[in-house]
C-alpha cells in the first residue's frame, strides 16, 4: 500500500500537505487547481477575467488533475472506482451566481469517467480568491477497490 504520496511529478504539494490520503476504501484529495505541465491555464474570477467557456475548460482540467490525484495515491493493482464527494470552489467576480452550471462540468468529467458508478454529492462554492490566482479548485473523495475484487 501506499501513504498517499504520488507517484506522479505533475501531482507535487504547493505547500505542507499531502496531495491525496487513503482513508480505509476512500481517497481524499487535496483541492487541485487547473494547471498543465505546473503552470495554471487561466488565473482570475469567473464573470470577470473568464468567460463561461474558459471557467467549464478550467473546470475540467482541475478535476482531471483530482482524478489522476486520488488514481495516483491507491496501492498498484488497484483501481478508482467511483466519486463519493465532489467539492467545486470556483473564484467568481462579484454578482456571478452561475455557480452550479460551472460546477457541472466537474460532474460531467466524474461521469464520463465512471458512467456506472452512482453520481456523487456536490458543493459549489463561490469565493473571492484562491492560490495562485486559479479561477477553480477540485476536492473530491473516492472509493477505490483491489482489481481483483471489481
Amino acid at each position: 500500500m501506499t501513504d498517499g504520496a504520488p507517484r506522479d511529478a505533475g501531482l507535487r504539494p504547493a505547500g505542507a500537505y499531502s496531495v491525496a490520503r487513503l482513508v480505509g476504501e476512500l481517497v481524499h484529495t487535496a483541492g487541485m487547481t487547473p494547471r498543465v505541465d505546473g503552470a495554471l491555464v487561466a488565473t482570475g474570477r469567473i464573470g470577470r477575467e473568464l468567460d463561461d467557456a474558459q471557467a467549464l475548460s478550467a473546470t475540467r482540467i482541475a478535476t482531471e488533475r483530482a482524478l489522476a490525484a486520488a488514481a495516483h495515491a491507491v496501492p498498484e493493482g488497484a483501481l478508482l472506482t467511483g466519486v463519493v464527494s465532489l467539492t467545486v470552489y470556483l473564484a467568481v467576480a462579484d454578482g456571478f451566481v452561475r455557480l452550479s452550471e460551472i460546477a457541472d462540468a466537474a460532474s460531467a468529467v466524474v461521469v464520463e469517467r465512471f458512467p456506472d458508478a452512482e453520481l456523487p454529492v456536490r458543493a459549489a462554492l463561490g469565493v473571492a480568491a484562491l492560490p495562485g490566482d486559479a479561477p477553480v479548485e477540485i476536492q473530491l473523495i473516492a472509493r477505490w477497490a483491489d482489481r481483483a475484487s471489481t
